[in-house]
């Protein structure tokens, strides 16, 4: 599960409007968008203010873009199994509302994962007298992510009718091993479920190898969009199900605008169905297309890498100083949390980092810190620094 190339990429702060004395460690909370999608932006507003120029293929051929680029990143070779949708909750609803369940049977979660892949299992248990197995955090201790890992694997029975996870943990970047949980939920016959928000972008996923059925995942995050946006992929289940809404350019004929009065009852293919309604926002569906380009053009591994890179020393300081970090072998490198030591004070360091600049954010009781390539070990040196000065 570990990452040990080196970098092949250096700081591309110049890349980003992030001024020189503002240490931003957190990516997982609002990715910034690079200077060069800030300017495509304005130009699609500007563009927006001649309506006259917008023709039928601008309803959907962006659309496209932004799907075949997201199939690429997650290494799937079908974009058509991806649909554009405005929140990893819009998503994840979709899926729940197409799971059939029976009372009795079980769906496991993770304690502690993001609310979006909760509320909608624990509504859809509510409904259907199934129960909501979440597989407890253990202590913080040494071998804490492996014991996690096999847990969820215990986890599974013949009684799990889905398996819902995120690709690492939110608050503290524990990564889960989707390849065999896979292979345990396809096992008893569970449907397994992602919300990979917090990865994608900075951390490679191979859906092809995983086999997941279905993953949801934000755009404005790790994929540097914008909100109200974000992509997810819709596996062969999910064929012939019924979405959160019949807008009309998910039906089949939609680009043939004079025969929109004759009404379809069919849908276009596969994952078309599940689009939000107006998936033509001719400003933010270019922008994130560019800014997933973006990210290819990096490279996932290198960004990966990289991070991995800039934060080593700064673990190894923070674990000397008695915090607790998630062993390496079992955390992604862009986002990991700190877990406090002894003489560390949460509120007095809140206010030393505002102080000096430097922005995480504070997740149960983590603080966590994502990195990101507009990122350098400076920012890492100043996030240490106020730790140290709580125990001087």
């Amino acid at each position: 599960m570990e990452t040990n190339s080196r970098p092949l990429i250096s700081c591309q702060k110049h890349l980003f409007s992030i001024p020189e004395n503002i240490h931003y460690l957190n990516c997982g909370t609002q990715g910034p968008y690079p200077k060069s999608v800030e300017a495509l932006g304005i130009e699609c507003l500007k563009r927006k203010g001649r309506p006259f120029e917008i023709g039928v293929s601008d309803y959907f051929q962006p659309s496209i873009d932004l799907k075949i680029a997201f199939a690429k990143l997650i290494h799937v070779s079908d974009f058509e199994r991806i649909a554009i949708i405005p929140s990893a909750s819009y998503g994840m609803a979709n899926v729940a509302n197409n799971i059939t369940i029976e009372s009795g049977q079980s769906i496991v979660i993770l304690d502690g994962q993001f609310p979006s892949n909760y509320y909608p299992w624990a509504r859809l248990a509510k409904e259907k007298g199934a129960k909501i197995k979440i597989v407890a955090t253990p202590p913080i201790a040494a071998g804490r992510g492996a014991l996690w890992n096999q847990n969820i694997l215990e986890a599974i029975d013949e009684k799990t009718c889905v398996v819902a996870l995120p690709n690492i943990h939110w608050a503290d970047g524990t990564l889960y091993d989707l390849e065999k949980i896979s292979a345990r939920a396809k096992s008893v016959g569970a449907y397994f479920v992602l919300d990979t928000s917090q990865s994608v972008g900075a951390l490679p996923l191979n859906a092809k190898a995983i086999e997941a059925d279905a993953i949801v995942n934000v755009g404005y995050k790790w994929l540097l969009g914008s909100h109200g946006l974000g992509c997810a992929y819709y596996g062969p289940k999910f064929d012939g199900g019924i979405p959160l809404e019949d807008n009309w350019i998910n039906k089949k004929e939609s680009d043939n605008f004079a025969n929109l009065v004759n009404y379809q009852d069919d849908y276009r293919d596969k994952a078309f169905r599940y689009n939000v309604g107006e998936t033509s926002n001719f400003i933010t569906t270019a922008m994130l297309t560019a800014s997933i380009e973006h990210v290819l053009s990096t490279g996932v591994e290198n960004i990966q890498n990289y991070c991995g890179a800039i934060t080593a020393k700064a673990i190894e300081r923070l674990r000397e100083l008695g915090c607790f970090v998630e062993a390496d072998a079992f955390r992604a490198k862009h986002l990991f949390g700190i877990y406090l030591g002894e003489g560390i004070d949460m509120e007095t360091l809140k206010k030393d980092l505002i102080a000096a600049n430097v922005y995480v954010s504070y997740r149960g009781n983590a603080v966590r810190v994502c990195s990101n390539v507009f990122n350098d070990e400076v920012d890492l040196n100043r996030l240490v620094e106020a730790f140290e000065r709580q125990r001087s």
